[in-house]
Parts: C-alpha cells; structure tokens; sequence
C-alpha cells in the first residue's frame, strides 16, 4: 500500500487517501477513519473524516483538547449527500473533499471539488455552487445549493491568533464509543495510556445529558472557533464560546436575545454562522432556543 502523500498534489488520487475506485471512499490502511461525538452542522451533508500520521509517528496527548500533530500529517474531511436517505442503495453524491497538512509546524489547507461523473476531485481553492437534490428520511425532496468554501473561508474559521488549526480532532470529540481507545491501543497516540483521562464532549443530540451540557457543546462546535480569544470573531463580538468557557465568561446570557434572532432563519451575511451553511439548522435552534429560555 502506497504511503500518503503530504503534498497538494492537482488530483485528490494522487494523494493515496483511498484505495480502489475512489468514489467508493475506502480508505487507506495508511490512514484512520474517526467520527466526532458532535460534529459541525453543514447543511445536513454527511461527512467521511480521514487522518493519516507519517509512518513510525503518533500524535501526541497534551490534553483534552488537539493532541500534537507530527509534521506532515494529512487530514481530510469529505462531504457527500446520499442520493435517498431511505436507501443507501442509491448510491451517493460527493461533492468536495477539504484537507489540512501540516508542514514545519505550520498547518496548510487545500480543497479538492469533485466532477460529476466522481470519478476523481481537483485541487481549486475557489467558492463556487453546487445544486444538490435528495430524498430525506422521510421521503421528500430536499434541494440544496451547496457552498464550497475558498481558501481563505478556511482560514477564517481554522485560524486563531493568524495560526491555521484543526477544529474537530479534539481528543474530547473524538472519545465516543470505543475509539479513542482504540486509537491509543493502536499506538495512533502517544503520552495516552488509558481514554478514561479524557473527558468526553457531549453528544449535543443525546438527551442523557443536561440541555446546558448539550447546548454547550454544540455552541463550541458550530461557533467556538470564531467566538473565542483570538478567533476571527474576537474584536466584533464578546461572547467567548469554547465549552470549557465559565458561564459567568460566555456572555451567553447578555446576547440571549442576538443569539435566539441569528439562528432562528437564514438569511446570508446575518444569520450565524456567517460562513459554511446555506440554511437555518431547526434541530440545532431548538436546542439552542430551549436553552436559553432557561437562563
């Protein structure tokens, strides 16, 4: 199996991500497939996560937060529709793959859109539309104009303090059912024995945890990376939204009433999240709605 290659090559096969046909999105044994506990809402696409460490390498523990990435480390996240969500069957619709690579220290973004016969995804780092129809779990018809970012999208939300990062790969996201164990049992982890030293992100979708945990959570994974000290949102706005963040600190309680108005529709430049979604997310507002009625 050839190894993964560190390197914004023109096509996304040239990267050696997957093995075989490529719309087939099998994964390299050079590579790890992981899922997050709460994952971002990016208008209902489903989202197939890859990491892949240099041979003879580990990430690092630090803490609950982004272990240490070794040097050219490549992570990619693709984005597909499933044609109809009540038959997998049907096959899929890719529509782009995004991928990070850290070089010197210094993590660098690509985005690679896939053409339409998905035979193979081109690096362009440009925004451009995508029309996407499905059949969600309930039988309708649901129409998308999806948005892929540019380039410098990406760095608005991955940067902090003008430092390009990973968002989802926190241990705390990652440690859900088995997996982060599995990842340490698998030596993908290093300065890590035991999972059960990590404290778990909530799952914003599962009702055995408290609406504030839930809120919280989904607050940091949808918002956080702007809505932070040194995020891009630092200077426009004062609410502070990392999970961790002491409530008394959020300012969540002083923008309850901004918060409720910018999520409940979508209207673009106005409606948070500024970037990355074409629609109003009802299952996530609901969430979030609830919760600060409760404040």
């Amino acid at each position: 199996m050839p190894n993964v290659v560190p390197e914004f090559l023109p096509n996304l096969s040239d990267l050696n991500l997957y093995t075989g046909n490529l719309a087939n999105l099998i994964p390299s044994s050079k590579t790890f497939m992981y899922e997050l506990n709460t994952p971002l809402f990016t208008d209902y696409s489903h989202k197939h996560r890859l990491i892949a460490l240099p041979e003879g390498t580990t990430m690092t523990y630090i803490d609950d937060l982004l272990p240490e990435f070794p040097d050219n480390t490549v992570i990619s996240k693709t984005f597909y529709y499933n044609n109809n969500e009540q038959d997998e069957t049907e096959g899929k619709t890719i529509i782009e793959t995004r991928v990070l690579i850290k070089k010197n220290g210094l993590w660098q973004s690509g985005n690679y859109k896939w053409n339409a016969n998905q035979t193979n995804a081109t690096l362009d780092n440009t925004t451009s539309t995508t029309a996407i129809s499905y059949t969600d779990a309930s039988g309708n018809t649901q129409n998308v104009n999806y948005v892929i970012p540019s380039s410098q999208d990406c760095i608005t939300c991955h940067s902090n303090n003008n430092t390009m990062l990973p968002i989802g790969p926190k241990l705390r996201n990652l440690k859900r059912d088995n997996q982060l164990q599995a990842l340490i049992n698998g030596n993908y982890i290093s300065n890590l024995t035991d999972a059960a030293l990590v404290t778990a992100l909530p799952n914003w979708d599962d009702n055995t945890f408290s609406l504030e945990k839930r809120a919280r959570a989904y607050f940091d994974v949808n918002c956080a990376h702007c809505h932070s000290t040194g995020g891009s949102c630092e200077n426009e706005s004062f609410l502070r939204l990392r999970y961790e963040t002491p409530f008394n600190d959020t300012n969540i309680y002083e923008s309850n009433t901004a918060i409720n108005y910018r999520m409940a529709f979508y209207q673009n430049g106005l409606s948070m999240p500024l970037i990355g979604t074409t629609m109003a997310h009802p299952e996530g507002y609901a969430l979030i709605s609830a919760y600060l009625d409760t404040l």
